[in-house]
């Protein structure tokens, strides 16, 4: 074991330095990609590659085993689709790779990159998540695709009870987001993953912060591995703007709702800490005339996917989230991130505010800071390294709205209320509450006398 560690550190300082200075030059075609793949690129409007992607693919390409430490945002996802693509057209077959990812959306989305890599060469994905009727998952898999990109728990589901299922002849195993995988407590499915997939296979460990896990994980899953980190230390895209406000929790709504009319125009993101505090507030601004539209855990799967069109369709401006969308997820048009409740862990600071700024273009992110988070809020600044300055407020202006959003607050509580009942009832009315588009009951009434008494002004 120490051999190998002696000859991991040897690999890791080496790996990096083809990058140095050809960057400019660098395409697809250089990193050894191939033609057909190259073209998809082209198509996908990806001229040139990322800094992760230089140095990774061509690692990948010679075989290697890989660690990629890049900030969310850098073309993370094509740097292990484009080596397994490239792979799977030299030697055919089904049931190549499986890629393990910690939350659903995110499988869907890498899926999509596959799909759209591999369009012209026919490539079949299987996403296995929960939430989903697993006959269906079944039956696909039956077909034997050649990637399957699941979330531990429902895959440890499918290798036990899906008749004719295996994972023995697989070559690739990626995991994204590896920290989140083993901070969720998926540690023991990894574990019998691990134990029912062949040893001698390629393995990339893909994860925006290294933490001790991710070590220990790495020490079980990679022979010699290389290192390609383009970012050591933890850190947030240069473009992005951070600052924070600090105000009283029981003004919290009342600063959102300024907030969000001063920045009007923008797309934004708001994570809350909990699911029934994001369908809350979610509730609150649709009373107050915003398009807003909640997304987390307790949603069935069909609805947290149909929020999330909708927004990157931009039908809906304002995204409520808690954390299950903290990760990975590429919605190219979020202008600003509101952290309305302070993350716990400082790392999910990184991953949410990663949700703007992506791909070189600009962004805003504000914290919320209560006197019950000064701690906290300390704790991300100390992560980062930098001191974040105040965003502006006219306090006089914001008073002037506590009126009406008390009125909205009380609303958006009788909804939520009506909504619990409903639960309970036997589903008489089972249309009457998605809660995507707005339950029909009281909403309309306050959301129509609130627009009128606006324009009146």
């Amino acid at each position: 074991m120490a051999a190998s560690g002696d000859h991991d550190s040897a690999t890791e300082s080496e790996a990096p330095q083809p990058a140095v200075g050809e960057e400019e030059t660098k395409t697809f075609k250089d990193l050894g990609v191939t033609d057909v793949l190259c073209e998809a690129c082209d198509q996908l409007g990806w001229t040139k590659p990322t800094k992760i992607q230089i140095e990774a693919i061509p690692l990948a390409l010679q075989g290697r085993d890989i660690i990629g430490l890049a900030e969310t945002g850098s073309g993370k996802t094509a740097a292990f689709a484009l080596p397994i693509l490239n792979a799977l057209l030299e030697t055919p077959q089904r049931l190549f790779a499986l890629v393990l990812t910690p939350t659903r959306e995110l499988a869907f989305q890498i899926s999509e990159q596959f799909e759209a890599l591999g369009s012209s060469i026919g490539v079949q994905c299987a996403v296995i998540v929960g939430g989903i009727d697993s006959m269906s998952q079944s039956l696909a898999l039956a077909k034997k695709p050649h990637v399957v990109i699941a979330t531990p728990g429902r895959l440890i589901d499918h290798l036990e009870n899906t008749k004719g299922f295996n994972l023995r002849a697989l070559k690739y195993l990626v995991m994204d987001e590896a920290d989140r995988i083993l901070n969720m407590d998926f540690e023991t499915e990894v574990d019998k993953i691990l134990k029912v997939i062949p040893r001698d296979r390629k393995t990339f460990l893909f994860s925006a912060t290294m933490t001790k896990k991710v070590q220990k994980l790495q020490r079980a899953a990679l022979k010699n591995p290389v290192k390609c980190a383009v970012s050591s230390k933890y850190q947030t895209v240069e473009k992005l703007q951070q600052y924070y406000l600090f105000i009283p929790s029981k003004f919290k709504d009342t600063y959102l709702v300024y907030v969000l009319n001063e920045l009007a125009g923008n797309s934004f993101m708001i994570f809350c800490s909990t699911c029934n505090n994001t369908q809350r507030t979610a509730l609150l601004l649709r009373n107050l005339g915003f398009t807003a539209i909640p997304l987390h855990g307790q949603m069935s799967q069909s609805k947290r996917l149909g929020s999330l069109n909708k927004f990157k369709a931009k039908a809906r401006s304002i995204l409520l989230a808690t954390d299950v969308a903290s990760r990975g997820l590429d919605i190219p048009h979020v202008d600003v991130v509101v952290n309305f409740d302070i993350p716990t862990h400082s790392k999910d600071y990184i991953h949410r505010v990663g949700r703007t700024a992506r791909a070189g273009r600009s962004g805003k992110a504000i914290t919320f800071v209560t006197q019950y988070d000064v701690e906290l809020f300390q704790r991300i600044e100390h992560l980062i390294g930098k001191k974040l300055p105040v965003f502006p407020t006219q306090d006089d202006e914001v008073m002037m709205l506590t009126e009406r959003v008390s009125e909205a607050q009380r609303f958006a509580r009788m909804e939520l209320r009506e909504h619990g009942e409903k639960k309970k009832r036997p589903r008489e009315d089972a249309g009457d509450n998605d809660d995507t588009e707005g339950a029909m009951g009281v909403r309309n009434k306050v959301a129509g006398g609130k627009t009128k008494k606006r324009k009146g002004r």
